[in-house]
């Protein structure tokens, strides 16, 4: 299976810098596209890391372009009722016409993750089990228009009727359903319960590789066919004429966007920086580990110009390998 590589879009760079114009993000799109990024993503959050909305922000994506897989990297469903996000992510999956893929995340723990639950009224306790429902949910309503299949859900969380009449997506079943989680034996139990891939952004390859075979174990077990679950990697690179300069770009970036220092991220994320060649012998350690979808966050307020740079250097690197 060939490597596929995607990139941000920076939707949360944009907020940082002031600057929330639709343009830039859809020239953003256009050129990943152009330069043959296999996927393009947008991260999602309201008050902790705000932005501009993933879903609306992808629709537009979607129809700027005509190639490109769009996802998300990841959505945090809590912050929208789930009937409300069953619909949204059906009418997305028309305008990008099945060519989308969803990242879930349960929430970033970190004291201001829990304030932007608050803020919305979502429980931050069991947000994990409630993740799992949620993906449950949107299963039985994309599905539900189907002969012979549920119209109704009852979890412990959440309760529904009437499923069928709400709109399918364009994909029968609906889009594919990541967990972007990290290597925890309770995520990777998960994972391979009952997500369609895995988007970890562990620090090391050593612990990538480590994780997903233990998530083919576990798949295995649970009587998942092989090629049931992508795994992929959310990594951030970081390009400069030189280690030094890369690193101080990097800082300045990790300082904005989390308000830690580089240092601190750099344990529970995974960073890259330095030239092209270097970043890609990186990166490559993950896909001798197993990744086989990576996607990319540009560390930089200014990503664009860093695009055909790494366009031209690192995903043939990427794709060549075995």
């Amino acid at each position: 299976m060939t490597t596929r590589v995607g990139v941000l879009l920076p939707t949360r760079e944009q907020a940082m810098t002031g600057d929330f114009g639709a343009s830039p993000l859809l020239e953003f799109a256009r050129r990943a596209e152009d330069l043959g990024f296999d996927s393009l993503w947008t991260g999602d959050s309201l008050t902790a890391r705000p932005r501009l909305d993933p879903l609306v922000v992808l629709a537009a994506a979607g129809a700027a372009t005509s190639r490109i897989t769009l996802g998300t990297a990841a959505l945090t469903p809590a912050l929208r009722h789930p009937l409300i996000g069953a619909n949204m992510v059906a009418g997305l999956d028309h305008v990008c016409g099945s060519r989308l893929v969803l990242g879930l995340g349960s929430g970033f723990p970190l004291p201001e993750t829990q304030e932007e639950f608050a803020a919305v009224g979502a429980p931050f306790t069991a947000r994990a089990a409630r993740l799992d429902e949620n993906a449950a949910l949107w299963r039985t309503a994309w599905n539900a228009a189907r002969p012979d299949r549920p119209t109704a859900f009852k979890g412990r969380y959440w309760q529904a009727e009437g499923l069928d009449r709400l709109p399918p997506p364009h994909r029968p079943g609906g889009p594919p359903l990541w967990l972007a989680g990290s290597d925890t034996p309770r995520v990777l139990a998960r994972v391979a319960r009952h997500y369609d891939g895995w988007l970890p952004f562990l620090p090391t390859a050593e612990a990538y590789g480590t994780a997903w075979r233990e998530i083919g174990r576990l798949a295995a077990r649970e009587g998942r066919p092989a090629g049931a679950i992508t795994p992929a990697l959310y990594a951030t690179v970081t390009l400069g004429a030189d280690r030094e300069s890369a690193r101080q770009e990097l800082e300045h970036y990790i300082e904005h966007y989390y308000g830690r220092p580089l240092d601190f991220m750099a344990t529970i994320q995974a960073y890259a920086w330095g030239d092209a060649e270097e970043v890609a012998r990186w990166l490559a350690g993950y896909v001798r580990a197993g990744a086989r979808h990576i996607v990319l966050r540009v560390g930089s307020l200014t990503p664009l110009p860093h695009l055909q740079q790494i366009a031209e250097a690192i995903v043939p690197a990427l794709r060549r390998l075995p």
